[in-house]
């Protein structure tokens, strides 16, 4: 293909490099808010359409191109504690969703992914990926096998070779995981994007100088109920804290580790808690009733939680971890503290009951911060530029 017919190709016609795009998103789960890639791809969708660009959602739930659930014994089980389900491919509707649009992006390295790139190609369309899915987290939902030498190096060349090899450009959601991508033998174009948060979360008001601390002190957690999310060391931080008696811990989400969760803050905590799924649409309103946001999760390729509690006016509390991303939006040491070390959470979570003032100083600086950082509609804007770049590069081969 020709430069000139490249560039054609990216912009127009009449070489219009901000004509609309038609874009489709290929996302398992394209009709539930419930798991974080999901929820990206939803919010992706909207904001795309919002700046005028054409969204064809293609995955279970979608309501103009549904797909049916791959059932996948025991792995599905899993899967579906954690709101994720796996889609099974159709050409048939791939190819009906395809029709017309400009660039194809693919969420997830599985089958389902993989064979919607190659239909893609076999009508010609350029191809996109993101790569949501951390190796470490599929490791840690496979319990003693993460213990095994090489197996995260072995998910890596997995993906690499189910997907990733037949795509030339790659959205990564953070530096820490292209670095990664480029550790493991990744040689593509990676482009890294924020996922961004909804504009629904915005700050709470802050409390007045010289103010107390409430009490209850109402520290909120956000994620999966599984271990590599390390909800266990919050609870234990929560008990050691001077503070115990006069907090309540709140932990979003669901999934394996529910019940036991459930048994251990009862044991453990004086005070209240509640443990469990909450509505997305539910979770603006609860960030902002709350004082405190921990994330003591080990590994993340970037974390939509925080950003969105940041994004509400709260002071995050984060764990140091080299395979999380999370660390990254910390502004000073105390929103830090060393991954599963309880007793350092517990300090790091005195220490802002302690000094209400500077609670509601930072909350705000943090919520400056990412509105002017990582604002859902600079993100796309963002996105769009990589699909402008792919579909300019594509020649029509695999």
């Amino acid at each position: 293909m020709s430069q000139s017919s490249k560039f054609t190709r990216a912009t127009g016609v009449n070489g219009d490099a901000d004509r609309p795009l038609t874009i489709a998103l290929v996302v398992d789960t394209a009709g539930n808010e419930g798991n974080g890639t999901s929820n990206s791809a939803l919010q992706y969708a909207r904001e795309l359409r919002r700046q005028g660009h054409t969204v064809r959602l293609v995955g279970i739930g979608s309501p103009e191109y549904p797909i049916r659930v791959h059932h996948i014994p025991l792995v599905s089980w899993i899967a579906a504690k954690q709101q994720m389900q796996f889609a099974q491919p159709d050409r048939a509707v791939f190819r009906k969703a395809f029709v017309g649009v400009d660039v194809v992006h693919v969420y997830l390295p599985f089958k389902y992914g993989r064979v919607a790139v190659q239909t893609a190609h076999e009508m010609g369309i350029p191809a996109t990926a993101g790569f949501h899915l951390q190796p470490e987290n599929v490791l840690y939902s496979a319990g003693p096998l993460r213990y095994i030498p090489g197996a995260s190096a072995f998910i890596y060349w997995l993906f690499d070779r189910m997907l990733y090899r037949h795509i030339r450009h790659i959205h990564t959601p953070s530096h820490m995981i292209a670095a990664q991508l480029r550790a493991h033998g990744y040689r593509q174009r990676l482009h890294v994007i924020s996922n961004g948060y909804s504009p629904r979360f915005t700050p709470k008001r802050q409390r007045e100088p010289g103010s107390p601390s409430p009490r209850p002190f109402r520290i909120v957690a956000s994620g999966r109920l599984a271990s590599e999310k390390d909800h266990v060391t919050l609870i234990r931080a929560v008990a050691l804290s001077r503070h115990a008696e006069d907090i309540e811990l709140v932990i979003c989400g669901t999934g394996p580790l529910q019940h036991e969760l459930r048994r251990m803050a009862g044991k453990l905590l004086p005070g209240r808690w509640s443990i469990g799924f909450h509505d997305n649409a539910q979770m603006p309103e609860l960030l902002r009733s709350c004082d405190l946001l921990v994330h003591p999760s080990i590994v993340d390729i970037e974390s939509l939680s925080v950003l969105e509690g940041m994004a509400s006016g709260l002071v995050p509390v984060i764990a140091r971890s080299t395979q999380s991303a999370a660390g990254q939006f910390a502004l000073n040491d105390h929103s830090l503290f060393e991954a599963q070390d309880s007793a350092m959470l517990a300090q790091r979570i005195d220490w802002w009951i302690d000094h209400p003032d500077e609670l509601s100083r930072w909350g705000a600086v943090y919520a400056e911060h990412t509105r002017e950082e990582y604002s859902i509609a600079s993100c796309v804007r963002k996105f769009v530029a990589m699909e402008r770049e792919a579909i300019a590069d594509f020649d029509g081969r695999l």
